[in-house]
């Protein structure tokens, strides 16, 4: 079992997480949580969906109230971590305070990737990854006629369906040549490309923006890479993230695409683990090594920190799964289907109800689901058996997969 102070540099999911789950699996020494936001710990998932779509305050996101961290002696310390002495065992913050620790964990998360074209920095271009970007989104959607968003992937398109429901003229660019390509199969990419169009979505596939129009500092459009312009007052980037690797660089630590951690989510020093999406863990499940944005990602491995933490060392083997809100349609997937080779429909698209068994020869890699949480479900579960299921009982909705974890 850690001697002596825990200290949590982030405060989202995966920091939020290693501190409570800590507390209820009984370590008695300090625990402070780092938090360079202005907000309580807060759920970032509905950011994009639902807090952006309705009129509830920030308090509606919060974990807990602040009483709970006091009633638990989490420290919660507004402040952002700069530099790490891994000899003195110091953490020092941007106020000149230093903290000692027992153990450290860098639940440091990710940051938007920038777009660089001509007019990107004018206050009409927009991000969403905070609770402020989507306060600030609500007043300028309220102010907005018509907006281009860039990038058509999750955050892209649910960003796209609220504002579509919020009643703008929304115009989608992709420089694939389907929605969320790198994420889902090219059947559920068809279905979300129709469902967005239905709802009046125009979506461009195969363009570029190559600067953003403005008169002065106001946006007036985007100029496309074929030569188009697509009015708008209001742009939104959603072209992906960068994991905050720095303050682990500047310590001396291995790095790559993210913080590098062994399966037991320890990085090169025994006396700090990283976890969520700026870690690059090694994977035996999945083999090689694996950086992953999800809330089951950041919960999972917090879970298994705080747990070897209190005395309970195991390896990271988790199930990830995965999920988007976008209109009125749930987009679940569980596992991970990357070089799958065939995919057996489920259900009906027409029907509005269905999912992607993906296969890579007759080993199912993962399930992609639409509107049925059902099969959601069941994947969660299946997936980490290793058990194999026949094509022909994936593509038979009335064969009850139940039967299948039997």
């Amino acid at each position: 079992m850690t001697q002596g102070p825990v200290l949590i540099v982030g405060a989202g999911h995966g920091g939020f997480q290693v501190a409570m789950s800590l507390r209820q699996l009984g370590f008695k020494d300090r625990i402070c949580l780092i938090n360079d936001e202005r907000h309580l710990p807060y759920q970032r998932p509905p950011l994009s969906k639902a807090y952006l779509k309705g009129t509830g305050g920030p308090d509606t996101l919060m974990f807990r109230p602040e009483k709970f961290f006091a009633d638990q002696k989490i420290e919660l310390i507004g402040d952002r971590a700069v530099a790490i002495d891994r000899t003195a065992h110091w953490l020092k913050l941007a106020s000149g305070t230093s903290l000692d620790y027992g153990h450290l964990v860098l639940a440091t998360g990710a940051r938007n990737r920038l777009i660089d074209i001509p007019n990107a920095s004018l206050p009409n271009v927009r991000y969403l990854r905070i609770l402020d970007d989507s306060e600030d989104l609500r007043r300028r959607i309220a102010a907005s006629k018509r907006v281009v968003v860039i990038g058509a992937g999750f955050i892209g398109l649910e960003f796209a369906a609220t504002a579509r429901f919020k009643g703008l003229e929304v115009d989608v660019l992709e420089l694939a040549s389907r929605v969320m390509a790198r994420a889902v199969t090219a059947e559920v990419s068809e279905y979300f490309q129709a469902r967005h169009a239905e709802a009046g979505v125009r979506i461009h596939l195969g363009v570029q923006a190559t600067a953003i129009e403005a008169s002065g500092d106001t946006v007036t459009g985007v100029s496309l890479d074929d030569g188009r312009h697509i009015p708008a007052d209001l742009v939104v980037v959603g072209v992906g993230v960068l994991p905050n690797i720095e303050l682990a660089a500047d310590a001396g630590l291995p790095v790559g695409s993210g913080i590098i951690v062994d399966e037991h989510l320890l990085t090169a020093d025994p006396d700090i683990s990283a976890i969520g999406d700026c870690a690059l863990f090694k994977s035996p499940r999945f083999g090689g090594s694996l950086r992953l944005e999800s809330v089951q990602n950041a919960t999972d491995h917090a879970r298994c920190v705080a747990a070897r933490l209190t005395g309970d060392d195991r390896v990271y083997d988790g199930m990830p799964w995965f999920w988007s809100d976008q209109g009125d349609d749930k987009l679940q997937i569980a596992g991970l289907t990357t070089g799958y080779d065939r995919v057996v429909m489920r259900g009906d698209p027409a029907r509005k109800a269905f999912s992607a068994f993906c296969y890579k020869g007759d080993k199912l890699l993962g399930i992609e689901s639409v509107n049925r949480a059902g099969d959601h479900m069941f994947g969660r579960r299946f997936l980490p058996t290793d058990r194999a299921l026949p094509l022909e009982h994936a593509a038979d909705s009335n064969f009850d997969l139940k039967k299948a974890l039997a």
